[in-house]
């Protein structure tokens, strides 16, 4: 599960000198630089003002003067900008008593979709009894990605992100499923962002089959490349086949045959490409394209 991390702060930060004491970020693989991003995260939740604030703030201006802006929805506030390596967010967590729950359902505020990260975080309880989760690990380096396949999950334990608890989420290590909390609640994050991150996978789990259920982080790429194959460009379609050969990317590998597929108007000739793919010498290629073949063949 997340590390937990004692809270010593004793005095309340702002949020201008808790981003200049973090400077760039942490490091997550230094013990003493995530301790120190830790206590700054946790000073700054003993500000009990500053996000009501902010939040009025920007209700009382309309949001006519810009402000933060979030790439998050209405759920996650992000804070700051990202300075280095690292932003501050804020996540607001509704209870299932909360009109919101009720008219967009669990799904829509991450509850019960068990997954873990592609990055490092911190957290604190800012507010209210706290998210819940059910906390898993597992070894991130065992699993190849496709989907069925049986992640050895560890249950660790549950429990609640409560008012000035601190915990270190570690990438590819933390799974957790998330359920609704007691009464609304908010925590505060310190994310630590990587250039690289994106060709690393975030997995979803299945908990009653232990298994992995899908990539959750498709990059951009893949989304460009699939467009421009839907559009019937050739050179879209060379692109593409040269990526289904030998992108260092299984990910990219798999979306490029995924988009040629698409434009496939018989049975045989999608069962040929998902046969290619099938014997490119990818694990992660051979196991999804199995499965598509046995759908084409149901």
């Amino acid at each position: 599960m997340p590390r937990v991390i004692e809270n010593l702060a004793a005095e309340s930060l702002s949020i201008e000198h808790a981003l200049a004491f973090l400077g760039d970020g942490f490091s997550p693989a230094d013990e003493e630089s995530t301790f120190e991003a830790a206590q700054l995260l946790a000073g700054l939740g003993r500000n009990r003002d500053f996000l009501g604030d902010l939040l009025v703030d920007q209700l009382r201006n309309r949001h006519r003067d810009g402000g933060i802006e979030s790439a998050y929805g209405p759920q996650a506030i992000v804070l700051s900008p990202v300075r280095g390596k690292c932003f501050l967010r804020a996540n607001i967590w509704p209870s299932e008593d909360e009109a919101c729950f009720t008219a967009s359902g669990a799904r829509n505020f991450v509850y019960g979709l068990p997954h873990d990260h592609n990055f490092d975080f911190l957290t604190v309880g800012y507010f209210g009894p706290g998210y819940r989760s059910d906390y898993y690990e597992y070894e991130y380096v065992s699993v190849t990605g496709f989907r069925g396949e049986v992640a050895n999950l560890r249950f660790v334990e549950r429990s609640a992100l409560h008012e000035g608890r601190l915990m270190h989420y570690r990438a590819h290590v933390d799974i957790h499923s998330q359920l609704p909390p007691e009464a609304t609640s908010i925590s505060l994050n310190i994310m630590h962002v990587d250039a690289a991150q994106g060709w690393f996978d975030q997995y979803g789990f299945d908990l009653d089959s232990n298994a992995v259920t899908g990539v959750l982080n498709p990059t951009s790429t893949e989304t460009f490349l699939r467009c421009a194959v839907g559009l019937g460009g050739q050179r879209a379609l060379d692109l593409a086949e040269t990526f289904g050969r030998r992108h260092p990317s299984d990910r990219l590998r798999l979306a490029s045959y995924e988009a040629r597929a698409g434009l496939c108007r018989e049975t045989g000739e999608r069962d040929a490409l998902w046969r290619e793919a099938e014997l490119s010498g990818s694990r992660l290629l051979a196991m999804e394209a199995a499965a598509r073949r046995r759908a084409l063949a149901a």
